[in-house]
């Protein structure tokens, strides 16, 4: 066996981590309420121990969604990152399983559909990654 099996078990890995280390920047900066606390608008009316800054309540704009942790700089930057290389990743990985696939059973729909499949949610990532701050 090849160093390519690496690839497969490194997308979930890479992006599990940068995706909590996106959550943990926006904490950090306090772009985003902590998990633990769900508290929202009831929290307004009393101080939260854990909160500081000039936003002292947690409302439902605050909720910790992943794509409102990679809107503000500099947590933005780190998440667009994370998307463009998972994307690359997940682009490489269905290329090489198409390779693979074809070369001991030749050319099959099924094959071709994953293929595409595998393209068409790279490209969804690439527009999430860069547009998530974006509105319409």
């Amino acid at each position: 066996m090849s160093l390519w099996m690496i690839l497969p078990v490194s997308l979930p890995v890479f992006t599990i981590t940068g995706i909590w280390v996106v959550y943990a920047m926006a904490l950090y900066n306090q772009h985003v309420c902590p998990v633990n606390n769900w508290l929202y608008n009831v929290s307004c009316e009393e101080q939260l121990p854990l909160q500081r800054g000039p936003v002292l309540c947690c409302t439902l704009d605050n909720i910790p969604l992943i794509s409102k942790c990679g809107t503000l700089p500099p947590e933005s930057c780190f998440f667009s990152l994370i998307c463009s290389t998972g994307s690359f990743m997940v682009m490489l990985i269905g290329l090489l399983r198409y390779a693979h696939v074809i070369e001991k059973h030749q050319n099959c729909i099924l094959n071709t559909a994953g293929l595409s499949t595998a393209w068409i949610c790279a490209a969804g990532l690439i527009m999430v990654g860069n547009f998530q701050s974006c509105s319409f």
